[in-house]
């Protein structure tokens, strides 16, 4: 018999059964209107808010510290119970205290640092601008300020002293200086966050060289200038301690370097405290400036 009839048959039941068929996958459920789909486990790094942490964070050191100081580990001199601390604290906000009451000390420390730093940021954030800019305006402002921005405040105090005597003005001086030299450089740094196809499209435009400058590149900066302007508060309230320290009679750092010398470290350690919680609330007032005024920052 051929070969053909043979294989006919089986041809022809292979042709009659139908092709296989791939299994229908079930339709996924229907989200539930104004539910947000969630693709992906990975979030932005840092994304979240932190303030429950924080919250948790210094409850946990008071409560520490309100352990080793009331069982007695750490002598009163050298750590004080948080009860005292608050005592003198209450003590100092009522007058009650066996020196100038609270406020007074508090309002001339805000005059000293707040207007070394107002005078700053005129003064730094122009030279910061024009280096950034300009070599000819780089080269005059460098080499002073790299020299002199290394050095503690310290070293040059008794310098201010001797040319400008012991009133307000060396305070104030000693303040700027330690506020002037990160303004600047942040300044500095900023001018060059603009990148060059911002610079050629506003020119390509028909924009000016100072436009340029005024709605290019100072938006590119700002973010710059407003980190350099919470370093520079920051270095305002450490240098303060050293700037009251030229007779001074009012002040938080006065305060506390007074104490110092009779051992009361419960009403150092309420300075120290008080100093810390304004820097802080300084420090967030920026962040919400930041926020406010440069919105597209880490979002680029």
């Amino acid at each position: 018999m051929p070969e053909a009839s043979i294989a006919s048959p089986v041809a022809a039941v292979v042709m009659t059964q139908p092709p296989p068929t791939k299994p229908v996958a079930s339709p996924a459920p229907a989200a539930a209107p104004g539910a947000k789909l969630k693709t992906s486990a990975f979030k932005v790094p840092g994304e979240g808010s932190s303030v429950v942490i924080s919250v948790v964070t210094v409850g946990s050191l008071i409560a520490l510290w309100f352990l080793v100081t009331n069982m007695g580990w750490v002598k009163p001199l050298f750590l004080p119970t948080p009860q005292a601390v608050f005592q003198q604290f209450y003590e100092y906000l009522t007058g009650q205290a066996n020196d100038k009451p609270l406020w007074q000390h508090f309002l001339a420390s805000m005059f000293r640092v707040f207007s070394a730093f107002l005078l700053a940021c005129v003064t730094a954030i122009p030279v910061g601008i024009a280096m950034g800019m300009s070599r000819f305006w780089r080269g005059i402002f460098d080499p002073p300020l790299e020299f002199y921005r290394p050095l503690p405040p310290l070293a040059y105090l008794p310098l201010i002293i001797i040319w400008f005597g012991i009133d307000e003005l060396p305070k104030v001086l000693l303040i700027f200086l330690s506020c002037f030299a990160p303004l600047a450089l942040a300044a500095r740094s900023g001018m060059r966050s603009a990148s060059q196809e911002q610079i050629n499209a506003a020119y390509s435009m028909g924009a000016s060289y100072m436009q340029v400058i005024r709605h290019v590149i100072l938006p590119s900066a700002l973010p710059d200038i407003l980190v350099g302007m919470r370093i520079a508060i920051g270095f305002g309230w450490t240098t303060l301690v050293a700037a009251e320290m030229v007779a001074a009679s009012m002040g938080l750092g006065q305060m506390v370097l007074n104490a110092s010398n009779f051992l009361r470290t419960d009403i150092v350690i309420m300075g120290i405290i008080v100093i810390g919680v304004v820097a802080y609330l300084f420090d967030l007032l920026m962040r919400w400036l930041e926020r406010r005024l440069v919105p597209w920052k880490g979002r680029m």
